[in-house]
């Protein structure tokens, strides 16, 4: 086996060509960039200070597909079943809640923790004011930007969730909204744009909370354009963890998703994204033989500490099942 920094050696700064293969251009994938630009680069000192939190998203919408990957109204009901963990989402006459949307919950689940880290009493009730929530979760701040705001709101408290799932070892066995209620409280006399809103929380994700069942985001997950990279980051943030790696099987991966698409179109699709390379903290492999995606840590100190503990060759872990 080798040594560490032998290991170390090797790896920094080119992991990739030297143990997983990318998909190349040959094969009909063309790379674009698709993180999208910082669009607030000069902040004021309060949403700077906001932006200081850590982005903390709870661990259960992470895991289960939960939400909507397209902005086009989505009318479907969906049900989702694995390893006993049942989730029904149905949605409300504006159409599910899709990835975008949850900005808002990350956003208030973030506002939270940081409560809870301060030593502060939280409530399921959060007040947000429009203007920081549009700059932090690197939005632009147009009218237009209000008014989808307003928009999401409803579409978030119009879908309901039945689901087994516990948080903070409680069960909901009744449908629940992703938020109970929320309403503008503050308005400009000029525009009658809303200038702060209160949320509350479905009791289910504040359990989530309260339980500190949540994992930390990177910044730059704002900065994903497309709704299957934000999932695909949300996954092998979920299930890597501590690890250096995870494979998973494409068929199982599409599932967990909640990607509507045809197989082969999600497979392009992921094949895409491989080439760009655009997801925060991961890079991502597909192997054609075996049809399995494996994701890794773009920390080549971490991915050589995991390649020391094993003798089995990067590529080779077998897929995920469960």
């Amino acid at each position: 086996m080798e040594k560490l920094n032998e290991i170390l050696s090797r790896l920094e700064g080119k992991v990739v060509s030297s143990r997983v293969p990318e998909v190349t251009h040959s094969e009909g994938v063309s790379p674009k960039t698709r993180l999208l630009p910082d669009r607030h680069p000069n902040r004021d000192f309060f949403v700077a200070d906001l932006l200081d939190w850590a982005l903390k998203d709870d661990r259960h919408t992470m895991e289960h597909p939960m939400f909507s990957l397209s902005k086009k109204p989505d009318h479907r009901v969906r049900h989702y079943e694995h390893n006993g963990n049942t989730v029904t989402i149905k949605p409300g006459s504006d159409g599910l809640a899709n990835i975008w949307d949850k900005d808002i919950l990350i956003y208030a689940v973030s506002q939270l923790v940081e409560g809870l880290n301060q030593g502060r009493e939280i409530h399921r009730t959060v007040r947000i004011t429009a203007y920081d929530l549009l700059v932090s979760t690197n939005r632009h701040t147009g009218g237009g930007d209000y008014e989808q705001l307003a928009s999401a709101f409803g579409r978030l408290s119009g879908t309901r969730i039945e689901t087994n799932i516990a948080t903070n070892g409680e069960r909901i066995r009744h449908g629940f909204g992703l938020l109970d209620e929320w309403r503008i409280i503050e308005k400009t006399p000029a525009s009658g744009r809303m200038v702060a809103v209160e949320i509350t929380l479905s009791r289910w994700l504040y359990n989530a909370v309260i339980a500190r069942e949540i994992l930390t985001l990177s910044r730059d997950y704002f900065r994903l354009g497309g709704g299957l990279e934000r999932r695909l980051y949300e996954l092998a943030r979920k299930h890597c963890g501590q690890q250096a790696k995870w494979t998973i099987s494409m068929e199982l991966l599409q599932k967990k998703s909640g990607s509507g698409d045809l197989l082969k179109r999600f497979r392009a699709a992921v094949k895409r994204l491989v080439v760009t390379d655009s997801l925060p903290d991961y890079r991502m492999h597909h192997d054609p033989e075996s049809d399995n995606v494996t994701f890794y840590t773009k920390n080549p100190k971490k991915l050589a500490e995991s390649l020391a503990k094993t003798e089995a060759p990067y590529g080779l872990q077998r897929p995920m099942n469960e």
